[in-house]
């Protein structure tokens, strides 16, 4: 059979498979099932790629897969749950940064007679999306760690900068046509892709961080699709393009869950700065643990709704142990699932996996608010922002609009947390101060074991 021929095969192989782990990672009981069907659809795309393409030597090939391999396993080994959202931005932006240099070294290592104006128009393409990608990953991964400012930075003169980039970088396709091989146009758009990627990401505040994680994925997929273009792969631009349709769809759904447009926050960096909202005035009331016990035990319903704190406290096992003594005293016990609670879309579903807790018992936002006032108990672990009533009663909040998941009319609303200080989002809570919200001070894990010991006394 000719090689061309059997490449071929391979490729609608890997894509089926590509196709069928995408379905697969939909449900969270099949999703390890689907990672690993997309894991080898990625291998046999790879090894039928070098074989067939005489592109550097092996040595190098087993050497990069070698290096690569012990770095991957590292990583996989070494990061906490914690982390993944910054492994995640960090995977977005070294997949950019590849389809910048797949571009630049179709432009660098093709020789003057191969070169078109389309391959170039590509390839350009490549680098301005795989820079912005690369550059706004980073700030991303940057933000998410803690390593700068969660909330939105904006400066003077920032929008009027953002719009020169903006039209320069249109106008270079024009420039680049009438000196097709004068490289340094494109060094020139590399620059501009990494400054905007960088000036379009620092106006978006923490709240908004996982729509901007799932919008870099896409863009990583896109820069793919036109790299697999400009090297003519058939392959990469199917991975590309399915990265990128379902980066956007998700992109889509976590707007959706915020009632914001994805043009509103892609052009956060144009907009004038939000005002400070109306002060909050009122008494925290603290609970202690064992006080808590007490209610939880004449309690008939309750709901959990997790948060970045619950990841941070690696609470999810004594949530789950939690919900079992519940369970055998008679309650009702549901979690409720802000889309965009965590720092990453799924990261809640991802924690409760974990800790085995059934899918079955977790509810979407729109499905369990309407159920809120016949809650007994609503008890928040970490989550911050996806319960501040101000995105419902503050109309100068940064959050203002912002759909939540309503615990505040629950009978009773314990939040447990550390402190009482604002979340990521850097917007205080005015649930802390309503009269029916108890405040248990202290690490989420510590103050839930202590219940639970309340429990087997």
């Amino acid at each position: 059979m000719d090689m061309l021929i059997l490449v071929n095969i391979s490729y609608v192989i890997a894509a089926i498979l590509f196709i069928v782990g995408l379905k697969l990672l939909s449900h969270p009981a099949t999703a390890k099932k689907g990672n690993l069907t997309s894991a080898l659809g990625m291998f046999i795309a790879i090894v039928m790629t070098l074989l067939h393409k005489d592109i550097i030597s092996y040595e190098l090939i087993f050497a990069g897969i070698l290096i690569g391999g012990v770095l991957g396993a590292w990583m996989a080994k070494r990061v906490e749950m914690t982390a993944m959202p910054e492994l995640v931005s960090l995977f977005n932006g070294f997949g950019g940064l590849a389809s910048l240099l797949l571009g630049l070294s179709t432009l660098t290592i093709s020789n003057s007679d191969s070169l078109t104006i389309t391959t170039m128009v590509i390839a350009y393409i490549s680098i301005l999306i795989g820079g912005v990608t690369f550059s706004g990953s980073l700030i991303a991964w940057a933000k998410l760690g803690g390593r700068m400012a969660s909330k939105a930075l904006i400066f003077p003169g920032q929008r009027w900068l953002n719009g020169l980039i903006i039209i320069t970088a249109i106008a270079l396709p024009f420039v680049i046509a009438t000196q097709p091989f004068n490289l340094q146009w494109f060094y020139i758009a590399i620059a501009l892709a990494l400054v905007f990627g960088i000036l379009a990401t620092i106006p978006i505040g923490g709240a908004d961080m996982p729509v901007v994680i799932s919008l870099l994925n896409s863009y990583s997929g896109l820069a793919a699709t036109a790299a697999g273009l400009a090297i003519q792969n058939n392959i990469l631009i199917v991975a590309g393009l399915l990265v990128g349709a379902s980066g956007i769809i998700l992109t889509q759904i976590m707007c959706k869950a915020m009632n914001r447009s994805l043009m509103n926050i892609l052009l956060s960096g144009f907009a004038k700065p939000i005002e400070a909202g109306e002060k909050i005035e009122g008494e925290i009331k603290s609970l202690s643990p064992e006080d808590a016990f007490y209610v939880l035990e004449a309690a008939q319903s309750v709901v959990v709704i997790p948060g970045y704190g619950m990841a941070v406290a690696q609470a999810q096992h004594a949530v789950k142990e939690l919900q079992e003594l519940l369970e055998q005293n008679g309650a009702e016990v549901a979690y409720a699932i802000h889309p965009v609670a965590g720092r990453m879309p799924g990261h809640m579903n991802v924690l409760l996996a974990e800790a085995d807790v059934p899918y079955e018992q977790l509810y979407e936002m729109d499905a369990i608010n309407p159920r809120m006032d016949s809650f007994d108990v609503a008890i928040i672990i970490g989550a911050n922002d996806v319960v501040n009533p101000a995105a419902k009663e503050m109309k100068g909040s940064p959050i203002y609009g912002m759909p939540i998941i309503e615990a505040h009319r629950a009978r009773n609303v314990f939040v447990l947390k550390r402190s009482a200080s604002a979340g990521f989002a850097g917007v205080d809570n005015p649930l802390f101060f309503k009269d029916n919200t108890r405040m248990v001070f202290g690490d989420a894990k510590d103050t839930l074991n202590t219940v639970i010991r309340e429990f087997g006394d």
